[in-house]
């Protein structure tokens, strides 16, 4: 359990919620406890919920999928899961020890679970086939975008990899299709302020103001109209490279937001966004080795210039 500070002082359970009574001769963990008693709710349901956060005691407090049930009289959680549209593409694990994991996300899938979305996500798929409920994404990547994803399998390191992302000591390099431009055979270095804002609330657009993102963009390849471009983020905000891409005059192919607003219809897997995370390379902090690791998944070029 955690966090008295976020739990009110007179706690209602909201609607559309259920609560469980928990015998007093139930032992194990919470998790081990509702997959007894729901038999027919998927493990990836739960592992969403203790994920997100919507799973509770009777006064409010959250429950962790590894608390001890014996000490817990109710568990009060979301009565139904959302209708999910299932994402027809899988996702392969490239490295495992016991401190990391990295997998190559396909297009559509989020890492965690919000919204719509909760077995449909890499973190619901990675605990239910590995058996790892602890697991823990250690940065953001768009469910949009395709690529390497790092997550934590050990609570007790994972504020040490977790830094690699907060400290910038972690090389990402990602690859997209755009429209060509020789301007960019040379790395060009793009800065700007990005903050919350444009046609919906999730989306992000440059302001005027003291920069507060930086994106390295080069040209590696041309097929008639259209070019492949690296391009490796200094900073991490939300949307950042689309975004830049974008100001650029370089929107990437298949962007349903950047410039504008086109995203297709649910469960239209038709026009993937021409975004990879294609590596990441550190210095692991436990052991001091260099570490490598690639994306096996590639672009989609156009068949002809457009």
């Amino acid at each position: 359990m955690d966090d008295d500070l976020k739990t009110p002082l007179q706690w209602q359970r909201p609607p559309g919620w259920a609560k469980l009574g928990v015998p007093a001769s139930a032992r194990g963990s919470v998790l081990q406890f509702v997959l007894q008693r729901f038999s027919h709710v998927p493990q990836a349901v739960w592992a969403a919920r203790f994920a997100q956060q919507l799973v509770h005691d009777g006064d409010g407090h959250v429950l962790q999928a590894e608390d001890a049930v014996e000490r817990v009289q109710h568990i009060v959680y979301p009565r139904h899961p959302p209708q999910e549209t299932v994402i027809p593409f899988d996702v392969e694990v490239l490295f495992q020890d016991a401190d990391i994991l990295v997998v190559d996300k396909p297009h559509f899938l989020p890492v965690v679970p919000s919204g719509n979305y909760v077995a449909q996500t890499v973190l619901s798929r990675m605990q239910q086939q590995l058996g790892l409920m602890q697991l823990a994404p250690l940065h953001r990547l768009d469910k949009d975008t395709a690529g390497l994803v790092m997550l934590s399998v050990n609570p007790a390191t994972r504020d040490r990899y977790h830094a690699l992302f907060r400290d910038h000591a972690i090389c990402k390099r990602y690859e997209a299709v755009a429209p060509a431009d020789v301007r960019f055979a040379t790395q060009v270095r793009h800065a700007s302020r990005l903050e919350p804002g444009g046609a919906r609330f999730f989306t992000m657009h440059e302001v005027d103001g003291a920069a507060n993102s930086e994106t390295l963009v080069q040209l590696l390849e041309l097929r008639g109209a259209w070019g492949l471009y690296q391009l490796q983020p200094i900073s991490g905000k939300k949307h950042q490279l689309r975004v830049h891409m974008a100001a650029l005059g370089l929107p990437l192919r298949n962007d349903p937001f950047y410039p504008e607003i086109t995203d297709p219809p649910e469960g239209d897997f038709s026009r993937p966004l021409q975004l990879l995370a294609r590596s990441l390379e550190w210095i692991d902090p436990i052991s001091g080795q260099r570490r490598y690791c690639e994306s096996r998944r590639n672009l989609q070029w156009p068949v002809a210039a457009v």
